[in-house]
């Protein structure tokens, strides 16, 4: 696994040894950072699921000014920490990395985000319920979008939020939602 552009572009990240965490596909990384391209710079970004911080990192990267991080494994964070460490980006500053359960922190968090990754485990139905708490508590911009992936399409709507996209990569589903101005 890799950055793929901007100023930290071909550093390797540490991951996960075997299959039992599913980082996303650098093909459906790039595709989506080239969709989301002209949105990072000076960007605040949630990366909820963040496992090893792929996303963010790659955010960071190019541009984003701050990455709030979230996992609730223990190990994910490990390995998140020793990519910030690689990587030399200024940890409690530009990435603010936390271990909780996805619901905790979205109850902590208050100022709203540019952009947001939902990227939960493909078994466990708790990135649906983060989506919706999003749009419940405002924590998506005006002009910000939220990304979900999946291994399915996503279901339904979402009140406040307005699903405007949707990708399939292989296996893998992108999922756009921005707010509903109004």
């Amino acid at each position: 696994m890799r950055i793929i552009g901007g100023k930290f572009r071909s550093r390797v990240l540490a991951t996960f040894e075997g299959d039992a965490v599913r980082p996303t596909a650098d093909r459906v990384k790039e595709s989506l950072f080239n969709i989301l391209s002209l949105r990072f710079y000076g960007a605040r970004v949630l990366d909820l699921f963040s496992g090893t911080g792929a996303l963010g990192l790659e955010s960071l990267s190019r541009g984003a000014r701050e990455v709030v991080f979230n996992d609730r494994s223990k190990e994910s964070v490990a390995i998140l920490k020793k990519n910030i460490r690689a990587l030399k980006v200024e940890e409690g500053k530009e990435a603010k990395v936390f271990n909780l359960d996805a619901d905790v922190l979205l109850d902590y968090m208050k100022e709203p985000f540019d952009l947001i990754f939902i990227d939960p485990p493909y078994a466990l139905d708790v990135g649906v319920k983060a989506v919706e708490k999003i749009a419940k508590k405002g924590l998506l911009k005006q002009g910000g979008v939220l990304i979900f992936e999946r291994d399915k399409p996503f279901e339904g709507n979402v009140e406040g939020l307005e699903k405007y996209d949707e990708r399939k990569y292989g296996k893998t589903v992108l999922t756009f939602f921005r707010p509903i101005e109004g």
